[in-house]
């Protein structure tokens, strides 16, 4: 059932870490692999869709015949060229670790090392999911991941409002052998619909066929309600 639904539906994915450069050699990034997002990216082609990848910075080769793939580094790199597939996505997956601030100004040279310290002026990074989920439809499947030290279900929940997902895919910092580096990964699944479900710790392939299933669940009941207002 699932193949039928997915095939040529248009997905969108972000996967990998964000680099945001302070001179010419170095960067300010994060831990991420990128193999969550690119394990999601496989089951949706192994199911018939169409995937567009805006990938940041990996060790990852990813090749298929429905597959476009656009490597970027910086957070402003990644929102641009989301710009181009998002309005015809039939699902967004924003499954990458995108960094918050980069520094306010890149230096022209490479910064010598001669004071005892020195001080980076940082300025917020354009939150990617939360601007397309201002433009997203009803007719829009959004999918967003939370990666949480404290709290976790509670932030989970208010990215679920604050960015208009329609379901958050949580991290625990706090599992073992899960998020970044590992081939395994612990999720809880948040949606609107209907209570936060935990999965067990899987390999990362595992993992992406469930959240593949939960994403045909949304979009089953998309179709449903469509169907329901016709008929009204």
């Amino acid at each position: 059932m699932n193949a039928t639904i997915l095939h040529n539906k248009k997905v969108l994915i972000t996967a990998g870490p964000t680099r945001e450069a302070i001179d010419p050699v170095r960067y300010i990034s994060n831990h991420s692999t990128g193999k969550m997002g690119y394990a999601i990216a496989r089951e949706f082609l192994r199911q018939g869709a169409q995937v567009f990848m805006v990938s940041g910075p990996v060790c990852i080769e990813l090749q298929h015949p429905n597959l476009t793939v656009v490597h970027v580094n910086s957070a402003n790199e990644m929102y641009m060229a989301c710009c181009r597939f998002f309005e015809d996505a039939d699902i967004a997956v924003f499954a990458a670790a995108v960094a918050d601030y980069r520094p306010a100004k890149i230096a022209e040279q490479k910064i010598k090392k001669e004071d005892s310290s020195f001080t980076i002026s940082m300025v917020k990074n354009i939150d990617i999911a939360f601007e397309f989920g201002k433009i997203k439809t009803a007719a829009q499947v959004s999918v967003g991941f939370a990666l949480e030290t404290n709290d976790e279900l509670a932030h989970a929940q208010g990215k679920l409002q604050k960015k208009n997902f329609d379901m958050v895919v949580l991290n625990s910092m706090n599992d073992a052998n899960a998020t970044f580096g590992y081939d395994t990964n612990k999720i809880t699944v948040v949606r609107r619909d209907k209570p936060h479900q935990e999965f067990l710790l899987k390999h990362k392939t595992e993992v992406a066929k469930d959240i593949v299933k939960e994403i045909c669940s949304l979009l089953i009941n998309h179709y449903e309600h469509e169907e329901l207002v016709q008929f009204e």
